[in-house]
């Protein structure tokens, strides 16, 4: 079909208008942080200078060293006993201080300032090597917790010391010792702080995962960065932090009609791009309607998950498996489609994403690297060999970019890493979503190809049963279409399972073939040459309802009704019109075929024609091949049967060399074996 008539059809704009209807819809409704900036570049822009108050993030690495200390950090928690203290005063007065009685009310002093700032059975120990000016407690008294520093609080040995000064300090004359002793002061004192070790491992647990995200505040009017000055780590993180906080609460604040022109203008930039994307890498899809919804619904996939993923967090967009979306398209398209298409498809991030140049080259790289690997790669567990060379190339890229950047610090980003190394297994998890996809859109993966060229399967089975000429003729076809086709960047899987199926109409009357003939019988004898020709033709209308019986894919169906397009039965017609038969009344010869229109089909019926006719050779010289090959190729040219065909002259000239080669090898001479001379007979 011509470009002209595929762009005049309205079916090729619907699905366009459709798309672009959605991204507009999918497009932000707050605007961006319009500048572009790197650490170690310059700043290109004006100087900047803060429009509003906005707090100052921290960086990954800084909430991830608070968070490790926090870890590694665990403040005892210890409850305050109300009780203790009264309960030991009570025991003072009931106590026999002989004629020291009235230091009692001394005593109780002592103890009470003793247990109002604590006694604990020992000083805690710390194991995270601050120093002991900075280590705290926690006590709650009255509801409350406060943190206190170890060195207020009492242990029995400073309570002691504490209630023996106190003494010393009331009477010099008593031996404060020899009282505490004979009163029985000494077991009075308990700890009034008891450790709580529930209560001490959840405030631990809460400090590890709560961590400010901001470490200060720019105030408006502060000046963030001058314009040529170089953008520094710090200068980097105050820009973060600026945009950040003009993203979520400032925002847009010009005139709403703006924003949606920007967005319109956008999308339809997109949709433009998607669509002379397919006009220049292969506009036959464009008159293919099911390759063409198909292709543009991967677009939306790819730029509804890239708009959802980072509105949410930014930081999920390196999980997201977009090489799956080069699979997907790997599956049903030729590598000249899927290369540019799969970049098409990564363009909203490089829009939308604060960090999109980052990601857009990593999974450049990741999907060029699965698309080459998947070709050797694609059964069973080897998808898992394919999936860790994507993570690999990912991970390198993400490690050249923060290199650049100076930020490698050992392992500081193994979040990102698992990001990646989940998106790139993810791969494999959604990769049998395509089988899916195949029923949706009625097409046929490399995978169902490959699963029809087996041999095994019921209908190539019967057709090795029923008609085992035709089956290695078929055999031979599909060898000969192989190396063909790989000449010329062809449909290698395609063109195999054509070759397989072409003949299938021919288990029906397979007798009539004279490759299945049975030795003695003659079946066309005794039939006129048009009774043979109705017969022999019939194999393409059988083949049809065969394999709509089988449920054979529209795209091998074709290869049945237009291996033999519309020439005649060139034996039988000849015999009729030799015998003086009216060229009028010809219509029965020829078949009612379709023109091959691909260059698959075009490669099946010269590899059809010549395996037959080259059987015929009597001198299977490089000359005599070549004769065939080109006489072949020419009478099909001149029949007009490559009319219809996308296939380039440089191509069937191509095609002509490897046939040539092809057969050259198959039929070349054989060594005759001397027969061994009779000795016996000789003596």
């Amino acid at each position: 079909m011509e470009n002209g008539k595929l762009l005049r059809r309205l079916k090729v704009y619907l699905p366009l208008a459709a798309l672009f209807a959605i991204l507009v819809l999918l497009m932000p409704r707050s605007g961006n942080f319009n500048y572009d900036y790197r650490k170690g570049a310059p700043w290109m822009y004006e100087t900047l200078v803060a429009d509003f108050d906005f707090p100052v993030l921290k960086t990954q690495e800084e909430l991830q060293e608070e968070r490790d200390l926090a870890a590694s950090s665990v403040i005892p928690y210890y409850i305050y006993s109300e009780n203790i203290a009264s309960e030991r005063a009570d025991a003072v007065r009931q106590a026999d201080f002989g004629r020291y009685d009235s230091l009692k009310a001394a005593v109780i002093s002592v103890l009470d300032t003793i247990y109002s700032k604590g006694v604990i059975a020992e000083r805690p120990v710390f194991h995270d090597g601050r120093p002991a000016d900075e280590q705290v407690i926690y006590v709650q008294k009255n509801r409350r917790a406060a943190m206190v520093p170890p060195t207020e609080i009492y242990t029995i040995a400073d309570a002691r010391s504490r209630l023996l000064s106190g003494l010393k300090s009331v009477s010099r004359t008593v031996n404060g010792d020899s009282l505490c002793r004979e009163a029985g002061l000494y077991d009075l004192l308990v700890p009034n702080l008891i450790f709580d070790q529930q209560t001490t491992d959840l405030v631990h647990e809460e400090s590890v995962n709560y961590v400010s995200p901001t470490s200060g505040v720019v105030s408006s009017g502060q000046l963030i960065v001058s314009k040529g000055e170089t953008v520094t780590s710090e200068i980097e993180q105050l820009l973060d932090s600026y945009k950040a906080e003009y993203e979520s609460s400032i925002g847009y604040s010009g005139p709403r009609v703006y924003l949606w022109s920007g967005n319109i203008l956008l999308a339809l930039a997109m949709v433009m791009i998607i669509f002379f994307t397919i006009y220049y890498a292969n506009s036959s899809i464009l008159g293919r309607f099911n390759e063409y919804v198909y292709l543009l619904m991967i677009a939306f996939l790819a730029a509804a998950v890239t708009f959802a993923i980072n509105k949410a967090d930014p930081k999920l967009l390196y999980i997201v498996p977009y090489t799956l979306f080069a699979l997907y398209l790997t599956a049903f398209f030729k590598n000249k489609v899927v290369y540019p298409f799969y970049v098409v498809t990564l363009l909203p991030m490089l829009i939308f994403a604060h960090n999109g140049i980052e990601l857009f080259v990593i999974n450049l790289v990741a999907g060029v690297v699965a698309i080459y690997t998947y070709t050797y790669f694609n059964k069973g567990w080897q998808q898992f060999i394919m999936a860790f060379c994507v993570f690999i190339a990912a991970i390198l890229t993400f490690f050249a970019f923060k290199m650049v950047d100076g930020e490698i610090r050992g392992f500081g980003d193994y979040q990102t890493v698992l990001f990646l190394f989940l998106g790139s297994m993810m791969a494999v998890a959604g990769y049998p979503l395509i089988y899916l996809f195949e029923r949706i859109f009625m097409l046929v993966s490399n995978s169902r190809l490959i699963e029809l060229c087996d041999t095994n399967n019921k209908l190539l089975r019967e057709l090795a049963h029923k008609a085992p000429g035709t089956f290695q003729h078929s055999l031979q076809v599909m060898n000969l279409a192989d190396a063909a086709a790989r000449s010329i960047d062809a449909n290698v899987a395609l063109v195999r399972a054509g070759a397989l199926y072409h003949d299938i109409g021919k288990m029906n009357n397979p007798q009539c073939f004279i490759e299945n003939e049975t030795p003695g019988v003659k079946y066309h004898e005794g039939l006129t040459p048009e009774e043979s020709a109705r017969d022999i033709t019939r194999h393409v209308p059988d083949g049809m309802a065969l394999a709509e019986k089988y449920g054979l894919p529209d795209v091998v169906r074709a290869f049945i009704v237009t291996h033999h397009g519309t020439t005649a039965t060139g034996y039988f017609y000849n015999r009729y019109l030799n015998a003086g038969g009216d060229p009028s009344k010809t219509d029965v010869f020829f078949y009612k075929g379709r023109k091959p229109n691909t260059k698959e089909q075009i490669i099946l019926m010269l590899c059809d024609t010549l395996e037959a006719a080259s059987r015929t050779l009597k001198d299977y010289s490089r000359q005599s091949i070549s004769d065939l090959v080109e006489r072949i190729v020419k009478s099909k040219m001149d029949d007009g049967q490559f009319e219809d065909a996308d296939i380039s002259l440089k191509e069937i000239n191509t095609v002509k060399n490897v046939l040539k080669e092809y057969l050259q090898q198959v039929y070349h001479a054989r060594v005759i074996y001397p027969r061994r001379r009779n000795t016996a007979q000789k003596s």
